[in-house]
């Protein structure tokens, strides 16, 4: 069988509503050179026939069945059946802009195999857009060179997996989708860069990216802000600021309890929580002191993991770390 310069992986479940638009954006791909191999996760609505349809249309286009169970099973299933030498992920409810495979495939092979490549998305439909989620829009379309991404990895996942373009050897050897560790993607990424990946964007907008209600990752459990804070935890210590895994933690509120729960379970321990200003009632948290900022002044060596979702309360605690002579990456973190 011929192999293409790119494979599409693009799992589904249900998904007839939304599945032919998905597809039809991949047939009108400027590029020629690629399949699309479409992974069946026991779909049971019609979905299963729209694909084949497509492949009687297109002969670029396959099925495969998932012979386990879930997501994580059909990537990996999709993975070791691909043919191209590069992979591009898909959701069924997505749209692809028409350049997308080129423009990817272009960064890809400037870049290397050692270089994931993502690109900039438009969130749709405009009018059930959420606050949180155009707020994410705007994050990771702003995020471009590779420092840039890396710089801010740990503050959200900098790269929608549906916009994720590998090289396919390069991700099985490094073990692939992990069963057992949600998100799947995130926790990917984590492991990639920890292993001396890197990650650019294409600056171009080449994925309409579907916000819909019911939306896997918005109720599924496994993709609870929890799980995203023990990855966090579980990688930081690959930042070599971090080895000591001693550090303070840089907020007062809800989110820095539980990336601070998350980070004492992974073996780091917690110098005190810092509040600007004077703590006020609350003394202690995680069973650590809560302080005022001001004590870095004469605490220099400790590294400062930033735990706080507030709008624009990131960028506060960054600034006032850099004024006080901090560097990022060298003397804090942001995690959130």
């Amino acid at each position: 069988m011929r192999k293409p310069a790119v494979s599409v992986l693009l799992p589904f479940s249900n998904d007839a509503e939304y599945l032919d638009g998905a597809l039809e954006s991949l047939s009108c791909q400027t590029m020629e050179d690629f399949e699309v191999l479409m992974v069946d996760d026991g779909s049971f609505d019609g979905s299963k026939a729209i694909a084949a349809d497509r492949c009687r249309s297109d002969g670029r286009f396959r099925i495969l069945r998932n012979t386990g169970i879930g997501l994580v099973d059909a990537l990996n299933s999709g993975l070791s059946e691909c043919l191209g030498e590069w992979v591009a992920r898909m959701d069924a409810d997505d749209v692809c802009e028409p350049g997308r495979l080129d423009e990817q495939l272009r960064e890809a092979m400037a870049r290397g195999p050692g270089t994931v490549v993502t690109c900039r998305v438009r969130c749709f439909p405009e009018d059930g857009i959420t606050d949180g989620y155009r707020s994410y829009e705007e994050w990771i379309n702003s995020l471009v060179s590779p420092e840039e991404i890396q710089r801010n990895i740990f503050v959200e996942s900098p790269v929608p997996h549906p916009t994720a373009f590998y090289h396919r050897e390069r991700v099985i050897s490094e073990g692939g989708y992990m069963e057992r560790i949600l998100p799947e993607d995130y926790e990917l990424w984590l492991r990639l860069w920890s292993r001396g990946y890197r990650f650019s964007r294409v600056p171009l907008v080449l994925l309409r990216w579907r916000d819909r209600p019911d939306r896997f990752s918005r109720h599924s459990p496994a993709y609870s802000l929890t799980n995203f804070y023990r990855l966090k935890a579980r990688y930081l210590r690959y930042v070599p600021c971090m080895a000591g895994r001693r550090v303070f933690v840089a907020g007062g509120g809800q989110t820095a309890r539980r990336l601070g729960k998350c980070l004492q379970e992974n073996g780091f321990f917690i110098e005190a929580f810092l509040v600007p200003g004077p703590p006020g009632s609350r003394s202690r948290l995680r069973g650590r002191p809560v302080l005022d900022t001001s004590v870095l002044e004469n605490r220099r060596g400790i590294p400062v993991v930033i735990a706080s979702r507030e709008p624009g309360a990131r960028k506060r605690i960054a600034d006032l770390l850099t004024g006080m002579g901090l560097r990022e990456w060298h003397d804090f973190l942001a995690c959130a």
